[in-house]
């Protein structure tokens, strides 16, 4: 069964729905215990980093914080997968209205893009939305069966700057290239949206609902 964790924010049932069209078990949850007993685990995201990071913290029932059941799945070597804002949660800390520190699992930050004072900054528009082609880095199983220049939906303002570019999976352009996909061992995170992406989209959840 694969998890995708409820803290409040997301496209969960989107998510959820491309899954089971895929024929793949999934489930929406917000209880630790599932999410750790899941096979793999998808962590989604639309909103603010820092109330998405106290949500993840806050303690439920008197229960364990869901903050940690997705450190213990991430840390467990089953697959995982962070969408958007779920990919920016697992750098090390965030400049989103602020200071915000993440899980920590990827070194690394997350910015605002700024295109102040350039000369084709009209055009390039915050939040970064629609459809972009990927420039895939290598060979990921995420990607198994897709082509490099693939179009994916994206919808955010804020992009990731890992530390290692050795985590990168892919890039996209938009005022020069920013890292939208990452992997590294049982990881993978894309600050696009395969549940929006259409067909693309669709093989990126099989691939991962197959590893």
């Amino acid at each position: 069964m694969i998890a995708i964790v409820d803290y409040g924010m997301g496209n969960l049932r989107s998510v959820e729905k491309a899954l089971a069209y895929l024929g793949h078990a999934a489930r929406v949850t917000s209880d630790p215990d599932v999410v750790v007993a899941a096979e793999r685990v998808v962590l989604p995201g639309v909103g603010a980093f820092g109330a998405a990071m106290q949500r993840l913290s806050a303690a439920r029932d008197g229960g364990p914080a869901l903050q940690q059941a997705v450190l213990d799945v991430a840390r467990s070597g089953r697959p995982f997968l962070g969408i958007c804002l779920g990919m920016q949660l697992l750098f090390t800390e965030s400049e989103e209205m602020g200071h915000h520190p993440g899980l920590g699992l990827i070194p690394g930050r997350v910015r605002r893009f700024d295109f102040t004072g350039r000369a084709d900054g009209t055009s390039l528009k915050i939040p970064h939305m629609g459809w972009n082609s990927l420039s895939l880095r290598r060979e990921v199983p995420l990607f198994r069966g897709l082509e490099d220049g693939v179009m994916v939906y994206f919808v955010h303002s804020y992009y990731c700057l890992p530390e290692s570019p050795d985590v990168v999976a892919a890039t996209a352009d938009h005022g020069g290239p920013f890292c939208v996909a990452l992997w590294r061992d049982n990881l993978f995170a894309t600050q696009f949206h395969p549940e929006k992406s259409g067909a693309a989209g669709l093989r990126m959840l099989d691939n991962f609902a197959r590893l």
